[in-house]
This record gives structure tokens, sequence and C-alpha cells, in this order.
């Protein structure tokens, strides 16, 4: 009994237990903070690979408009309803 209690009241371990606790729980980058943290960090990865997808596709689609007629004609009659003199466009909604 005596041992356990000589070591229940050793000063370093009772300092280090305190830093633990100080650090996982009170301090300003404690353990919650952390996960949290790690969290935004797979979130904005994800974010970013959905954006370098959609940027591959946009610039795929500026190719193709820049360089085939056809697909600037239907670009521009499906997006700003444009159409030759001859023809009537009706939209549905």
């Amino acid at each position: 009994m005596k041992k356990a209690l000589r070591i229940a009241t050793n000063k370093y371990l009772l300092t280090a237990i305190v830093f633990v606790v100080w650090v996982g729980y009170f301090d300003r980058n404690d353990w919650f903070t952390q996960r949290q943290r790690q969290r935004d960090l797979e979130s904005t990865k994800e974010n970013i690979g959905y954006l370098r997808a959609e940027i591959a596709d946009m610039k795929a689609q500026r190719d193709g408009l820049k360089n085939d007629p056809a697909v600037l004609e239907k670009f521009a009659r499906e997006n700003y309803r444009m159409k030759k003199d001859n023809e009537d466009v009706y939209v549905f909604e």
C-alpha cells in the first residue's frame, strides 16, 4: 500500500498526467479540435478532386467550342436559345 501511495504521489507522474489532460482536453489544439481539422482537411481534398474534374470537363467543352462548329451551334441553341432566321423556337419548362 505504501508503495502504491508513493507511486501515486510521485511529482513526475502527477505532472505527466496533468500535462496529458491539459493537452488532450483544455489546450487550443486539443484532441477534439484536431479531429475536426482532420475531417475538414479530408472534405477539402475531396472538393479539390471534384473541382479538378469539373475544370477538365470545362476545358474539353471549351476546346470543342473553339474547334467544332457543330458543337458551337448546339451550345448556342441550347444555352442562349439562338435560332436561324427561318426557324421558330418553342421553350418548354
